[in-house]
């Protein structure tokens, strides 16, 4: 069943993408007289980049840069396809499913760059000077305040099962999570839970799958869910859209889990044989910059390695000094996460477990 779903929905993703580009687009024109063009390729979300394209524009005010959005396995399919094909797709491609990337490094489709700035990217966030990490996101949970009592927030992954166990009734049908199927980043989040305790993260998925989680394909919908409170948790959601999501909504929480939590560190590819590749590296290198990471620090990404949490955060007060961050390394492991053969088997395991088991939360859709 899977196989089949897998082997219909990335012709689908690859078509409907293409169709798609126009609608997905925003332009920022050059302030000044334009002289050059930067195509972006990303999964991020516009209202987190806005603020790092109008800033780059200010010290670059004579390019002009387009804007493409799409949904992780779109970006991945399409880019994978334009490399087969040796057409770039775009000067820099930026993607959450850092395995993704690293794959497309590994079949030759990214160009190298070094300055200055890559040489202060931290080693697990730097393969072959092909992928870059330029922001550090934990994987949280979020809540709404009104429908979760004070005594029963999880603040490990152990205890958000034995929630569901406790409360199933109560939380059956309103916890949410991606749908690793469609969510490249949701895979990439479920893939490192099981490396960290394969016992607690199948503890986990059964809890969920009798408490009929709804799978959805992406961060957003999921938190819109919990602020209206049709969902009362979500799970494993990226923290710098929680956090803004928390910031437009007061009944929203984010915790930090406290036995362990994944980061990510969202990844930048410049495609091999780009055609403005000069200036996808210069607005590459100005994320990594002093100045790019306050501003991703201020007004996009809001946590950092080094600094504290955020205001109204449930977590330690140094992810880091904490000990409890596991940032997911982009390095050669992260190809076994985009292995055929083990994705797949990982997907069936996944889908037999929370979704053939739980026909409710595929068809909440």
């Amino acid at each position: 069943m899977i196989r089949t779903f897998l082997a219909i929905i990335i012709p689908v993703l690859i078509g409907t993408a293409a169709l798609a580009a126009e609608d997905n687009k925003t332009r920022f024109p050059a302030p000044q007289t334009e002289a050059g063009r930067l195509t972006i390729y990303s999964t991020t979300d516009l209202a987190a980049m806005k603020p790092l394209i109008e800033d780059f524009q200010k010290a670059s005010p004579d390019v002009a840069i387009d804007y493409i959005e799409y949904l992780t396995n779109e970006l991945n399919a399409l880019a994978s396809e334009a490399c087969r094909k040796e057409e770039p797709l775009g000067d820099l491609l930026l993607s959450s499913s850092v395995d993704q990337l690293l794959k497309l490094a590994n079949d030759g489709c990214a160009e190298a760059h070094t300055s200055l700035e890559t040489a202060r990217v931290a080693d697990w966030a730097n393969w072959r000077d092909e992928v870059f990490g330029f922001t550090y996101e934990p994987a949280v949970f979020v809540y709404n305040t009104r429908l979760v009592p004070p005594a029963e927030v999880p603040r490990t992954h152990v205890e958000l099962a034995d929630l569901l166990r406790e409360r199933l009734e109560y939380y059956r049908g309103r916890v949410g999570t991606y749908d690793i199927r469609l969510s490249g980043i949701g895979y990439l989040l479920a893939f490192n839970d099981a490396r960290q305790t394969t016992t607690v993260f199948g503890r986990l998925l059964e809890s969920m799958a009798r408490a009929s989680a709804v799978a959805r394909c992406c961060t957003g919908e999921i938190l819109e869910e919990v602020a209206k409170g049709n969902l009362y948790i979500g799970y494993n959601m990226l923290g710098s859209y929680a956090y803004e999501a928390a910031l437009r909504h007061p009944d929203l929480r984010v915790v930090v889990p406290r036995d362990y939590t994944l980061v990510l560190s969202r990844g930048a590819l410049i495609p091999k044989g780009a055609k403005g590749a000069d200036l996808g590296a210069r607005f590459l290198d100005y994320l990594l910059s002093e100045r790019g990471q306050s501003i991703a620090r201020t007004n996009a990404f809001y946590f950092t390695e080094t600094g504290g949490l955020p205001p109204d955060v449930d977590g330690p007060q140094n992810l880091k000094e904490s000990g409890i961050a596991q940032p997911i390394r982009i390095g050669p492991a992260l190809l076994a996460v985009q292995d055929r053969a083990q994705r797949q088997r990982f997907i069936e395991d996944w889908s037999q477990s929370l979704i053939e088991l739980n026909s409710p939360a595929w068809t909440r859709e």
